[in-house]
């Protein structure tokens, strides 16, 4: 596991990018963990074979879809 600060990451991206390909790095702000980089494979190894919504819509690209007419009327939000 490699560990590096918000200014380390800044600084050297491209290190820390090289580093994501061999293991998660978790990027620190004020000393605690914040963010974790991945590579793609291991994000997708992550998902454990979910399929995204981006995924199902590009499915079938004759897919046909009714959707029901609205009841009633909207009204706009009151705030107070």
């Amino acid at each position: 596991m490699t560990t590096i600060s918000a200014r380390e990451f800044n600084q050297q991206v491209s290190k820390a990018r090289q580093a994501a390909l061999e293991e998660p790095v978790f990027i620190t702000e004020r000393g605690r963990p914040r963010h974790v980089l991945l590579s793609i494979e291991a994000y997708e190894a992550l998902l454990g074979g979910q399929t995204s919504i981006a995924e199902l819509l590009h499915l079938d690209d004759d897919l046909d879809v009714e959707f029901p007419q609205a009841q009633g009327q909207a009204r706009a939000a009151e705030f107070d």
